[in-house]
């Protein structure tokens, strides 16, 4: 799928993330990559082969706590 040099990283490869967006839909919580892999703003991915990635956020995001 990808065009552009240097490529961007596959859709199996560690970091398929840094590939360059070639749709961003923040009002609908999607963004399509160039490796053809779709993130979701909840950071779970759907790869171009169908498989689904759960949601990856780190440990304590978006916790609060109360003084």
């Amino acid at each position: 799928m990808c065009q552009h040099q240097p490529p961007c990283p596959s859709a199996d490869s560690a970091d398929r993330e840094s590939a360059r967006l070639v749709a961003h839909h923040p009002e609908q919580g999607w963004s399509l990559l160039c490796n053809g892999v779709v993130l979701f703003e909840d950071t779970g991915e759907l790869l171009p082969d169908g498989q689904a990635i759960a949601p990856h956020r780190p440990v304590g995001a978006g916790l609060m706590t109360a003084a």
